[in-house]
């Protein structure tokens, strides 16, 4: 037997099979996705590969090859289906094979298995009692308090009789060797789900609810498996849809995988599931140990899980008999990869459901104009939820024009309306969520008196403010001096905005010294549970007024929370990226959400110097619908995804010249292999950061409407590359549909 691996070498030019001999003592041992150990090259340096595939016939002179030296200490086998999965993400979005393996590996490596150890009493009770008088009479006081304790209870905790009887080991194997008790161990798995939540019973559901839930069933019971948009508006219980279809998958004995966006985001969603399908739902996340991590796979080979909830990397949780995949908030950035291969989790999800027979829900309140587009084409189809369950009513949303209150002599970044409604709320003992819009914090220029904001006049997005008094564009490298007084009004207040979360929390202390407020950002979550403390505390009331970045306002469910305050709504709404008006519509319309999910009728305030803009306009309105169509306009008009498609290639090295060549290689041989003149090219340019660590880097580029032209182009650049040296120094990125601008 023979067997193709894939060397752990991330090279172009060794990014193909090799094939060795399975030596006598690993026949039978190996899986497809294992690792091993093979030697490699003229001086047979050992080195780690995976195993892609078996055969019975040698590729070449059987002579020359090389045999398996051993299987990889630790190694963990990974599915061939994952393996399959991991060439087409290579084909599809780029870069090698092994980086494509290392990325549906879930676990890489084995742990060390956690013991449990429990003490049983082997004597009768007469016996015991007996045994125990002369401990007593001997004045043995610690084995007479561990036998005392074994008579109350037979069998107990290794660990817990040690700490609480403060008990040595030397004393509990003194009684095993007199076969008076017996020492008993068994692997335990690690269990990252700390709180127990109680059964939940099903909700009563409304007619949309209802109807959704049945549109799966049926096909679902027909063999039909399909892609699914619910879209639902905010407290409108897509999350119960979600477990209706899980339990039809769970009952025809298949598994169900749930991604979430942010890890923030685990806690709350683990223990409605958790209430619902017990300990067959398990987590993955990147704060847990790596023991854990690994225990959860190992629980998910035993057939322990049936449910896996976690953030995109849980897309390849290997289980046998996948049914369903659920991807909550499915417009949010955090599902595209941002290291190689740039994969998108909803693509990669709806890839492996068709290759494994399951199905795919995507929801949100406000759908990545992708996923909407694709039902309006009829590619996925659509479920309706206009409706909050319960007797929940959308909140009153304010737009505040920060432009008026600078004028009026107010120059807080809170304005007078919110200081009074969070007044009023502290008052009734009712609690506040403030946002913080961080997003496109580095970039733009505007001006806090009219609202201006400087634009690229080729590409309509913000030009960023660079160091040396430039303000450039990051599309297509157009720049021009930086400004000091507005082009529009002669304002002097034009620049950058200037605050932060820490800033906001000092301010409102001082402002209401009487709150209890709490933080939520990326310095108070470092902690492995800082996310589930935070959110413990405000949601049992034990503080008023919660601030923090774009964690706090998705998927949160708080009863008490009638108001939130929208800071700087046009922070993300000029970074100089085609979505920014589609991610300030979200950001606002998540943010939004967060009140009146109670019994309360909720408020919201959005703060703007762009009030008039149609993200905003149609954000406080709630119309999704109105924002999709104005949006659509200008992305047809602009030729940006999900009309047209867009590969970007990010190209870094040390010698800025040589960087510059090479990009304008690159782009001419992509003209060439466009010999119809199809595509667009923009660029090369630099990005926003043009230089990271004495590396420089350019960005190139290509517009068109074919997909698989651009996949073809990408297959021919990474060809060029390989047989090109000039290329050898640099590193060359593909991102199809990029989330962030480089």
């Amino acid at each position: 037997m023979y067997a193709d691996i894939i060397v752990d070498i991330t090279h172009e030019k060794l990014d193909k099979v090799f094939q060795y001999r399975i030596p006598p003592k690993l026949e039978g041992a190996l899986q497809i996705g294992m690792e091993v150990v093979v030697p490699f090259g003229k001086g047979n340096k050992e080195i780690r590969g995976y195993v892609t595939g078996f055969s019975h016939k040698p590729g070449y002179d059987e002579k020359k090859m090389k045999p398996i030296l051993c299987i990889a200490q630790g190694s963990v086998a990974i599915e061939s289906r994952l393996v399959a999965l991991a060439a087409w993400m290579k084909e599809y979005y780029g870069g090698t094979m092994i980086q494509a393996l290392k990325t549906v590996i879930p676990i890489k490596k084995q742990e060390k298995a956690r013991r449990k150890r429990r003490v049983r009493l082997l004597l009768s009770e007469d016996a015991g009692k007996e045994q125990l008088e002369i401990f007593l009479h001997k004045n043995q006081k610690a084995r007479a308090r561990l036998l005392a304790a074994l008579l109350e209870q037979p069998e107990q905790d290794y660990e817990l009789l040690t700490k609480k009887l403060n008990v040595t080991g030397a004393v509990i194997r003194a009684l095993e060797e007199k076969k008076m008790i017996s020492l008993n161990s068994e692997n335990v798995f690690r269990n990252p789900i700390h709180h127990k939540s109680q059964g939940t019973e099903s909700p009563e559901f409304t007619v949309e609810q209802q109807h959704a839930i049945n549109s799966f069933r049926e096909d679902y019971r027909k063999g039909l498996r399909k892609t699914y948009l619910v879209y639902g508006i905010t407290g409108s219980g897509k999350t119960e849809v979600y477990m209706e279809m899980i339990a039809e998958v769970l009952e025809a004995g298949s598994q169900a995988i749930v991604l979430i966006p942010e890890i923030a985001l685990t806690y709350q969603t683990v223990m409605r599931f958790y209430g619902r399908f017990g300990d067959r739902v398990s987590i993955l996340n990147s704060r847990m140990s790596a023991g854990e991590r690994y225990d959860q796979m190992e629980r998910v080979k035993s057939g322990e899980v049936d449910v896996m909830i976690g953030p995109r990397s849980a897309l390849f949780t290997p289980f046998p008999h996948l049914g369903l995949i659920v991807i909550d908030e499915e417009h949010e950035s955090a599902y595209k990869s941002e290291q190689t291969p740039r994969y998108h989790a909803r693509d990669t999800a709806i890839e492996r459901a068709k290759r494994e027979g399951a199905s795919v829900v995507l929801g949100s309140a406000t759908p990545s104009l992708e996923s909407f587009y694709a039902c309006k084409c009829g590619h996925f189809q659509l479920l309706e939820l206009k409706q909050r369950a319960g007797e929940g009513e959308l909140p009153k949303v304010y737009v505040e024009d920060m432009r008026k209150e600078l004028r009026a002599g107010n120059r807080s970044i809170l304005s007078d309306r919110l200081k009074n409604l969070i007044d009023s709320r502290l008052l009734r003992h009712e609690q506040v969520m403030l946002f913080l819009n961080r997003r496109g914090y580095a970039g733009f220029v505007s001006c806090r008196s009219c609202g201006y904001v400087v634009k690229c006049s080729h590409c309509d997005v913000s030009l960023a403010a660079h160091k040396g008094g430039r303000m450039i564009c990051h599309y297509c490298g157009y720049e021009e001096p930086a400004v000091n007084i507005c082009p529009c009004c002669g304002s002097l207040y034009i620049g950058g905005f200037r605050a932060g979360t820490q800033q906001i929390e000092e301010l409102v202390k001082r402002q209401f010294p009487a709150a209890r407020v709490l933080r939520m950002d990326m310095d108070t979550t470092r902690t492995k549970d800082g996310h589930e403390k935070i959110l413990e505390t405000f949601a049992s009331e034990d503080a008023d007024i919660l601030i923090g970045t774009q964690m706090i306002v998705k998927g949160h469910d708080f009863p008490n929370v009638t108001l939130v305050g929208i800071l700087a709504a046009d922070m993300s709404l000029y970074s100089s990226d085609y979505r920014a008006a589609e991610r300030t519509f979200q950001l606002l319309t998540q943010a939004a959400g967060r009140a009146g999910r109670g019994r309360s009728k909720g408020e919201v305030v959005i703060q703007t110097y762009s009030p008039d803009h149609y993200s905003v306009k149609l954000a406080a309105a709630q119309d999704y619908e109105g924002f999709y169509a104005a949006e659509m306009e200008y992305r047809k008009m602009m030729g940006y995804p999900p009309v047209e498609q867009l590969l970007a290639v990010l190209m870094t090295g040390p010698d800025e010249n040589n960087l510059e060549t090479a990009a304008k290689y690159l782009k001419e041989f992509a003209i060439r292999v466009d010999k119809k003149g199809i595509l667009q090219m923009i660029g090369p340019a630099s990005p926003y950061v043009a230089k990271v660590s004495d590396v420089y880097r350019r960005v190139l580029y290509l517009k068109g409407r074919d997909n698989r032209l651009l996949i073809e182009v990408k297959n021919r650049m990474e060809k060029y590359i390989e047989i090109n040296k000039g290329f050898q120094t640099m590193r060359i990125q593909f991102d199809f549909n990029p989330m962030n601008v480089f």
